[in-house]
C-alpha cells in the first residue's frame, strides 16, 4: 500500500472517530469526567378545586417533551399523579395538555404532574401557526384612551415587533399617563395586563399570545409562572418581557405553555388554584445524558454499549482498555526500543495485575518465574524436547502458584491468593523464553528482556486503570479508531528506537583533529 493510502486511511478513521465523539459530548451531552454534574429541576405542579358529586374534566397545559418544543431545555422524565381519576394526554401544534376525567367526584379534589427537566442547547422553532386574539370590549373613553397611545407608538415604531414593545412600554412600564390608568384599571394582575396587550394587538391586525413559564433556579415551594408576550412578526414570533419590555426568552426561563388558553381550567370549578414547586439538584450527569439520548433518539442507546446489560457493560469496560495496553507496549517497542518476551505478553500480564494490584503483582510475578527458572534449568539436563518439557513446565508453573497461594494464606498475606489470576500459559511460555534466551545469549539479555516485560506490563497496567481514560474509551468507544490511525502510522516507522540513539552516540562526537 502506497504512503498516500495509508495517510487516507489514517485521515479517515481519526475523523470519523474524533467526529462522532465530538457530538456525543456537544450535542447529546456525553461528559467527559467520570464524575460530572450537571443541574436538574424537578417541577411539580399542583391542581386544587372542588367537585360537587357529579362527573368532572380538568384541563392542565403542559410542556413539550419533544427535542423542538422547549426552547433550552428537555423534559426527560414526567408523571401524573391522579388517583382516580382517567387520564388522557394530546398534543397539538400549539402544544400538549392532559385531560383528566372522572365519572363522580365531591369535595376537594388534588391532581400533580411532575417533570424532571435539565439543560439541553438546541435549535428551537415554533411552527405554531400566528392567530388573532379577541378584540376587547372597550367603553367610548377606554376607546379613544387607546387610540391616542396608538398614534404615539406608531410614530415611535418601524415595525411589528417595535410598535407591540413600544406600546408595551406604554402601558406597563411608563403607565404614569391618563390614558394607561384608563385602560388598566379593572386588570390588576400580570397575566391580566398580559392577555389585554394581546387583544389590543388583535385591533390592529396583530397576531399576539401569552405564553406562561418558570424562572428555574434555587429550589422554591413557590414558583409563580412568569406570562410574556409573543407577537408575530409575518416570519416568526417575537417573545417579549413583560417586566422590562425586552425582546427574547429570559435567561433561565423555562416555557411551560405557548397554547393561549388558561394553564388549568375545571369543569365543576371556576377558581381552581394551580401552584407550582421547583425541586433544584445536581445529578450524574452520563445518567442524564442517557436519559436525554432517548428521549432523543433511543436507537442512540439501543445500538450502544450502554444498552448492553450491566455484566456486559463491566466486562467490555475492562475488554476495551486492552487496546490501550497494546498501544503502550507499541510505543516502547517501535518507538523507544524496549524488548520484552512475546508480543502482546506484557498487557495480558497487565490485566493480572487489576486484580493483584500492582505492588504486589510485581512481587508474585518475580516469585513465580524465579522459582519457575530453577525447575526450567533442572529440566534442561533431562533432554526433554519442546512440548513435553513445556506441559513440564506448566504444570510445575500451577503448582508454584498453589504453593504461594497457600503460603501466603497462612502468612495472612491476601494479595497472594489472587496469583492464580495470573494467566498460566503466558507464564509458562516466559519461563522457556526467559531459559532459553539465557542459554543462548547469556544472562544479562534474559534479565533485561524480563525487566522490559515487566516495565511494560507496569506502565500498561497504570494506563488501563486510569479512572479518567477508562471512562472515556466506553463512553466513547469510537475514540478507539483515532488509536487505529495512529497504530497505521507508526507501523510504516522503520527508522532507530530511542534506545539504540544511545548505541551510536559516539559517531555524534566529533573526532579530534590531527
Amino acid at each position: 500500500m502506497k504512503k498516500t493510502q495509508l495517510y487516507l486511511l489514517a485521515l479517515i478513521l481519526a475523523a470519523i472517530g474524533l467526529g462522532w465523539a465530538t457530538y456525543k459530548w456537544q450535542v447529546l451531552k456525553f461528559p467527559l469526567q467520570p464524575d460530572a454534574e450537571v443541574q436538574v429541576w424537578t417541577i411539580q405542579a399542583r391542581a386544587e378545586f372542588q367537585a360537587h358529586g357529579g362527573p368532572n374534566t380538568v384541563q392542565l397545559q403542559l410542556p413539550g417533551r419533544g427535542v423542538s418544543d422547549v426552547p433550552d431545555f428537555l423534559v426527560l422524565e414526567e408523571r401524573l399523579i391522579s388517583r382516580s381519576y382517567g387520564e388522557q394526554i394530546t398534543k397539538s401544534r400549539s402544544g400538549r395538555q392532559v385531560n383528566w376525567s372522572v365519572r363522580r367526584a365531591r369535595g376537594e379534589q388534588v391532581l400533580y404532574y411532575v417533570a424532571t427537566v435539565v439543560r439541553d442547547d438546541h435549535e428551537w422553532v415554533d411552527q405554531s401557526r400566528p392567530r388573532l386574539a379577541d378584540a376587547p370590549t372597550l367603553s367610548e373613553a377606554q376607546d379613544a384612551a387607546l387610540d391616542a397611545i396608538f398614534d404615539e407608538v406608531k410614530a415611535e415604531s418601524a415595525d411589528i415587533a417595535t410598535f407591540a414593545q413600544a406600546l408595551l412600554r406604554k402601558l406597563l412600564i411608563d403607565n404614569d399617563s391618563d390614558e394607561a390608568r384608563l385602560l388598566l384599571a379593572s386588570h390588576s394582575s400580570l397575566n391580566d395586563k398580559a392577555e389585554f396587550l394581546a387583544s389590543a394587538l388583535a385591533i390592529r391586525k396583530i397576531p399576539a399570545r401569552v405564553v406562561h413559564g418558570l424562572m428555574l433556579g434555587e429550589s422554591t415551594a413557590f414558583a409563580e409562572p412568569l406570562p410574556l408576550l409573543q407577537v408575530h412578526n409575518e416570519q416568526r414570533w417575537v417573545t417579549l418581557d413583560l417586566r422590562d419590555g425586552s425582546e427574547g426568552l429570559p435567561e433561565n426561563y423555562f416555557l411551560w405553555s405557548r397554547s393561549g388558553k388558561p394553564l388549568l381550567a375545571v369543569e365543576s370549578d371556576s377558581r381552581p388554584q394551580l401552584s407550582f414547586s421547583v425541586q433544584y439538584n445536581l445529578a450524574d450527569a452520563m445518567v442524564m445524558a442517557k436519559r436525554r439520548s432517548e428521549v432523543r433518539n433511543r436507537d442512540l442507546i439501543d445500538y450502544s454499549l450502554l444498552g448492553l446489560p450491566l455484566d456486559a457493560q463491566s466486562t467490555y469496560r475492562i475488554l476495551l482498555m486492552v487496546p490501550i495496553g497494546a498501544f503502550i507496549m507499541l510505543l516502547l517497542r517501535n518507538i523507544v526500543g524496549v524488548k520484552t518476551f512475546g508480543t502482546f505478553m506484557p498487557v495480558l500480564i497487565a490485566l493480572a495485575f487489576r486484580e493483584t494490584q500492582l505492588i504486589g503483582g510485581v512481587a508474585l510475578f518475580t516469585v513465580v518465574v524465579g522459582l519457575g527458572l530453577l525447575v526450567r534449568f533442572y529440566l534442561e539436563r533431562l533432554r526433554l524436547l519442546l512440548v513435553p518439557r513445556l506441559t513440564a513446565v506448566l504444570i510445575l508453573v500451577v503448582m508454584l502458584m498453589a504453593l504461594v497461594s497457600i503460603v501466603s494464606n497462612r502468612m495472612e498475606i491476601q494479595v497472594g491468593l489472587s496469583v492464580a489470576l495470573f494467566p498460566m500459559v503466558i507464564m509458562a511460555m516466559t519461563i522457556e523464553r526467559m531459559s532459553i534466551a539465557w542459554d543462548e545469549r547469556g544472562s544479562s539479555y534474559a534479565l533485561k528482556e524480563g525487566i522490559g516485560s515487566l516495565m511494560t506490563a507496569c506502565l500498561a497496567y497504570l494506563a488501563m486503570t486510569w479512572d479518567t481514560l477508562e471512562f472515556l474509551i466506553f463512553v466513547y468507544p469510537e475514540l478507539l479508531l483515532v488509536l487505529l490511525a495512529v497504530t497505521l502510522l507508526i507501523g510504516r516507522y522503520s527508522g532507530y528506537r530511542l534506545t539504540e540513539l544511545l548505541r551510536f552516540r559516539a559517531l555524534a562526537v566529533d573526532e579530534p583533529k590531527p
